[in-house]
């Protein structure tokens, strides 16, 4: 919106429909002569929707008792709600527009335009009052005045505008390259998995380092080790241009890909002709490389929705980046793109690796440690009736294995106390999702594990801890985990609850189905404990 609308609703107000609908028609035909070189069907739609907004809050006005002529302060009931019509309108035909221009989801478009504009809106609206006095009291020389300091501002407004995005421009920008910075990226990458999430698009991010950057800047000196970063920079910029990727330099000689619309296998075909490409770049120096030429390895990870937060889709690219490397560099890994029988080796390394860290709570508390292998078995069927590929597989199963680490934090004198727990020790146990989530973070090759870590004390209504997540935005399988949890500890004898008969945990699992627990898996792991145990299906019912 803009003072365009401070006149016409003043023009309402003071001189009704009629009088306001030919101001517009005037100023839609001066403006179309002065930009002749926008498209027709843009002037058109333009005044379309002001005639559309402008007639309806004359209309609500009007009915709400509002009268031609100057401000009255018993008509503000009036006033307020034809600006509100103005304004509600003004926003849903916008929206409209971005959506069938723009294919932009309209829910998202109409939020963003409430949560950026509302202020403009408002300080438009007040404006269009103070016109209606001036326009009425003092007539054509009020409205002079008006347009006269609206000018003014605007113009005002624009060069402060225009400051603040050469400041912002240089703050996301990386000062050697030109390209977007880490900073930047971090707030892009948040914004395309939530929008991702929303329409379902396929997203994927990259992250490219330059082989052997450390032998090049020790033998040529670090003027011509930027040099190489920068050139390796315009490559990016230049193929990915035209692509929709954008190009941010993440650090040091790294860099990053966010690649919306492509799936793995289209971004992998991408980033390896980049690849090729730069590996037939003549430049100087390149005889000292193994390779002898430049090359680069890249980690390619695609965000999918029971992906938690950024850095877990960033971890799995550098993952991926760091799996390229050890395997010669040079080359594209997509994270998760292992052969069998490597999986199956680091699997089972992995769990080794875990198991052995979980041999400190045999001491401490030999029921968690147990509970946890229980509930990794479990989580082992579970994964083969689900039907899981290799990598959910991998994370789900060495997840439920390890959710409970964070217990080792916790005083043992608590861990094995008898009676039942004292609000302030039933607080420190909540803390073990946060401590355990710490000990895996610190440990980078479990980073992938912490959403099951930290999120599987969540409930599906909302009332878990330690976030109060609800429904979806609980990762699928983390629910599916404290389903298993709570099942095992229902059917395991506990110092602080009665222990359950199967029959009785299935009871309980169905009472809480919907608020603690997801409906639809909750009946899923309930059949699968009744073939288990070959219960009949309508145990408990």
């Amino acid at each position: 919106m803009s003072l365009d609308s401070s006149v016409y609703l003043a023009c309402v107000f003071v001189f009704g429909p009629s009088f306001t609908l030919s101001v517009l028609l005037l100023s839609s035909i001066v403006i179309f002569l002065i930009e002749r070189q926008t498209v027709w069907w843009k002037h058109l739609n333009n005044f379309a929707v002001y005639t559309i907004m402008i007639a309806s809050a004359s209309f609500v006005y009007t009915a709400l008792g509002g009268r031609r002529g100057p401000l009255v302060p018993d008509h503000l009931g009036a006033y307020a709600s034809g600006m509100a019509v103005y304004f509600a309108l003004n926003a849903l035909l916008v929206g409209f527009y971005y959506y069938i221009v723009f294919q932009e989801n309209l829910f998202e478009t109409l939020k963003g335009m409430l949560r950026d504009t509302v202020l403009a809106y408002v300080s438009t609206l007040v404006l269009s009052l103070v016109l209606t006095i001036l326009l009425y009291y003092n007539h054509i020389l009020g409205l002079a005045l008006f347009l006269c300091l609206g000018t003014l501002l605007s113009y005002s407004f624009k060069q402060m505008f225009a400051m603040y995005r050469r400041l912002e421009e240089r703050a996301n920008r990386d000062q050697r390259t030109g390209l977007f910075n880490h900073s930047y990226f971090e707030v892009v990458l948040e914004d395309e998995m939530r929008r991702s999430r929303s329409t379902g698009e396929a997203l994927s991010l990259a992250m490219i380092d330059i082989d052997d950057f450390k032998r090049y800047n020790d033998h040529f000196g670090h003027l011509k080790g930027d040099g190489l970063i920068v050139f390796l920079a315009e490559l990016l910029q230049q193929s990915c241009s035209d692509a929709g990727i954008i190009v941010s330099r993440y650090g040091g000689e790294e860099f990053t890909l966010l690649m919306p619309g492509h799936d793995s296998a289209r971004a992998h075909h991408f980033i390896d002709t980049l690849r090729r490409k730069l590996n037939n770049s003549p430049f100087e120096g390149t005889e000292i490389f193994p390779q002898g030429c430049l090359s680069f390895s890249a980690g390619v990870a695609v965000y999918r929705p029971d992906v938690h937060d950024k850095s877990e889709l960033v971890e799995h690219a550098d993952q991926a980046l760091y799996y390229a490397k050890k395997q010669g560099k040079n080359m594209v890994h997509v994270f998760g793109n292992q052969s069998p029988l490597e999986r199956d080796i680091d699997f089972s390394q992995d769990v080794r690796d875990i198991e052995q860290q979980l041999s400190l709570l045999m001491y401490k508390d030999l029921e968690t440690y147990k509970h946890s292998k229980r509930v990794f078995r479990y989580a082992m069927d579970i994964s083969e009736l689900l039907d899981m590929d290799a990598l959910s597989k991998r994370q789900f199963t060495l997840g439920a294995l390890i959710h409970d680490i964070g217990k080792l934090e916790i005083p043992w004198g608590i861990l094995n106390k008898k009676e039942k727990l004292a609000p302030e020790e039933w607080d420190m146990v909540k803390w073990h999702v946060t401590w355990g989530k710490q000990m895996a973070l610190t440990n980078g090759k479990y980073k992938d594990l912490t959403p099951y870590i930290e999120l599987h004390h969540e409930r599906y209504d909302g009332k878990g801890y330690p976030h109060g997540f609800k429904g979806e935005e609980i990762p699928r399988l983390c629910r599916m985990l404290t389903i298993i949890d709570s099942f095992d500890a229902m059917t395991t004898e506990r110092p602080y609850q009665p222990t359950k008969s199967v029959e009785e945990a299935i009871v309980e699992l169905r009472a809480c189905s919907g608020t603690q627990f997801d409906p639809e898996l909750t009946e899923f792991f309930i059949t699968y404990i009744q073939k288990r145990h070959q219960l009949p299906d309508e145990t408990a019912v």
